[in-house]
């Protein structure tokens, strides 16, 4: 079945005649003044009119999107009724929290919809499409009193006048006016999207609503370690109390917080859906007794939600033991889960307990599970079952209270079909399985691990690192992670190591040993008067000596558009060796676009 043909809002503005809004570019300059040595000038990218480019309709199959990005087109009242419903059913705290983590993953989609579109915008610029998307997309139209981003500190602020607001005109016709503020998803979509942007947190408070009866809406936006208290908007960021995000002041002098001392890696950091997803199911099983089972790729975090499962568990006052299961040899499995009691062979001079006997009353964590041999997986079973063990060269079974939860990142269920893992341990195992997603399906994380991970070694390396270029924050935002949470933990830390004082981390501090990056962003490559479409890996760019030998070769008549997108075309297609559908995301487009042009070009 052939999609129907997308329209752009631009496409309709054109065969209307109608204009679309525009903004005060002057007054825009004046406010953004304080981007130091940038400009914003009335072309500067993305405009109103680039940005209406992206928004695509399709009324013969029912779908929008902003880009690759589906949208819905949704009543305002429908979403106050919504609203409502939450706030009388949850209670206003509740509600607004979840509000605010939904406003935050959109404006930080928002934010990767820019970073990809015009990977080359200057910073002033792409800040002002975020308040363009967000009249776009109807919630509120922004005007901006003042706006600075100090790239050497890392430092941002900004003042903005909200005109309109959906969510303000909502809830007072539902409540009236009220005693708070009430743009909740607006405040997180601009906390979303400009943290995404910079690479690092930065907080949106609204302080002024015309729901509490000011004549105006007014917002306030700082970097985290700027605001004075930080709790109570981190409260409404965090799905769980358990969630944290390191926006710790540094000291003066890194001499004054020894590594000793910092709560290195404690904090479990995300506002991404499927982050808040894994961590609500976490706090729903941790006060009962069942086995969970953690799945998912190497390096997501599956002993640190573990540990935390334990920590909010009532066993927290209990022992927390973790086994690595793929570091045990097979031949001592058994005396290292069991214990061992003395003489039961050769070297066996004392009795000692194992990993159940020292977790009693507390939590066993067995991670790797699937590399157990099958001798060793009927004798983990037996302990499961019976709820007893008995040490090796033993005569009595000792009764252990032991909550296991286990980890893998194997597919166990596959591995029960290739006869790999008992099927019995696997129903024993799987009766509360948790998947966590890797981070590239979590990019909306990437910001807050960032700034999180940057603190963490600026006070264990004493580092005074300020912050990161717009081309490292590009990149990160951009790279697939195969290592996940782990590769991005290690890239940040080498980083600060390798940063001068003082400084800012960017490319060559970050990828030094082989990493892949991404060349899935286009730039435009001028060449005298006329330009050519690359993709190239983020934040690369031909060196001088490259370009002078382009300057230096014979001039020839610029290739036309269409032969330009013929050639783009088939280089995407040919890359991808004919696969329609890799080849879109190469060229950051759908397939149904990409192959509507290449049919024109006779490409397929």
């Amino acid at each position: 079945m052939s999609s129907s043909p997308r329209v752009s809002l631009a496409d309709v503005a054109r065969a209307s005649g109608a204009a679309l809004g525009k903004f005060d570019t002057e007054s825009v300059a004046k406010a953004m003044g304080g981007f130091a040595s940038l400009h914003m000038g009335g072309e500067a990218s993305p405009t109103v009119g680039d940005i209406s480019e992206c928004l695509f309709f399709s009324p013969g199959d029912g779908r929008i999107w902003l880009q690759d990005q589906r949208m819905v087109l949704l009543h305002s009242e429908a979403l106050g009724a919504m609203r409502r419903e939450m706030i009388d059913s949850l209670g206003i705290e509740q509600a607004r929290g979840l509000l605010t983590r939904a406003g935050y993953v959109s404006g930080a989609r928002d934010a990767q919809l820019v970073r990809k579109q015009w990977p080359d915008a200057d910073p002033p610029a792409a800040a002002i499409a975020g308040a363009r998307l967000h009249a776009l997309e109807g919630m509120v139209k922004v005007e901006v009193v003042h706006a600075s981003y100090d790239a050497d500190s890392g430092t941002y602020e900004g003042e903005f006048l909200w005109h309109n607001s959906a969510e303000a005109d909502e809830h007072i016709a539902a409540y009236g006016i009220g005693g708070g503020s009430a743009c909740w998803m607006a405040t997180g979509g601009a906390t979303g999207y400009v943290s995404t942007l910079f690479g690092r947190l930065i907080v949106f408070r609204e302080v002024q609503c015309r729901a509490k009866g000011d004549a105006q809406c007014l917002v306030l936006g700082k970097s985290a370690e700027q605001w004075e208290d930080l709790e109570e908007d981190m409260r409404y960021l965090n799905a769980r109390e358990f969630v944290g995000s390191d926006y710790h002041r540094p000291a003066p002098q890194a001499a004054d917080l020894p590594s000793a001392q910092a709560p290195a890696g404690e904090a479990m950091v995300g506002a991404s859906s499927a982050f808040n997803a894994a961590c609500h199911q976490l706090n729903r099983v941790a006060r009962t007794t069942a086995t969970v089972l953690f799945t998912g790729e190497s390096g997501v975090g599956k002993e640190k939600f573990a540990s935390m499962l334990h920590k909010i568990s009532p066993r927290k006052n209990q022992p927390f033991v973790a086994v690595n299961c793929a570091a045990i040899p097979d031949t001592l499995i058994e005396s290292e889960l069991f214990g061992v009691e003395r003489g039961a062979y050769t070297g066996a001079s004392h009795s000692r307990p194992g990993r159940f006997e020292r977790a009693n009353g507390g939590t066993l964590f067995l991670d790797e599970i699937g590399t157990l041999s099958f001798v060793a997986q009927g004798k983990l079973l037996r302990a499961l079952q019976e709820g007893e063990v008995e040490r090796v060269g033993g005569t009595h079974s000792i009764a252990v209270d032991v909550r296991v939860v286990a980890a893998t990142n194997e597919t166990l269920r596959q591995a029960v079909q290739e006869g790999k893992f008992r099927e019995d341990l696997f129903f024993r195992l799987n009766v509360f399985p948790i998947h966590l997603p890797p981070l590239r399906q979590r990019r909306d994380d990437i910001p807050l691990l960032m700034n999180h991970f940057l603190n963490q070694y600026r006070r264990k390396h004493g580092g005074l690192t300020r912050g990161f270029t717009q081309a490292a924050v590009r990149a990160l935002l951009n790279y697939d992670f195969p290592g996940n949470i782990r590769e991005l933990q290690n890239l940040i830390e080498r980083a600060v190591i390798m940063a001068d004082a003082d400084g800012l981390i960017d490319l060559h501090h970050l990828f030094t040993s082989g990493e892949t990056l991404s060349t899935d962003i286009m730039t435009l490559r001028l060449q005298g008067d006329s330009g050519t479409l690359n993709l190239t890996d983020p934040g690369t760019a031909p060196d001088d000596e490259a370009i002078h030998r382009e300057s230096a070769k014979p001039s020839m008549s610029a290739p036309s558009l269409a032969q330009t997108e013929r050639e783009t075309l088939a280089r995407a297609i040919s890359a991808s060796k004919g696969n329609l559908s890799a080849a879109a995301r190469l060229l950051d487009t759908t397939r149904a676009k990409l192959a509507f042009r290449a049919r024109k070009h006779g490409l397929v």
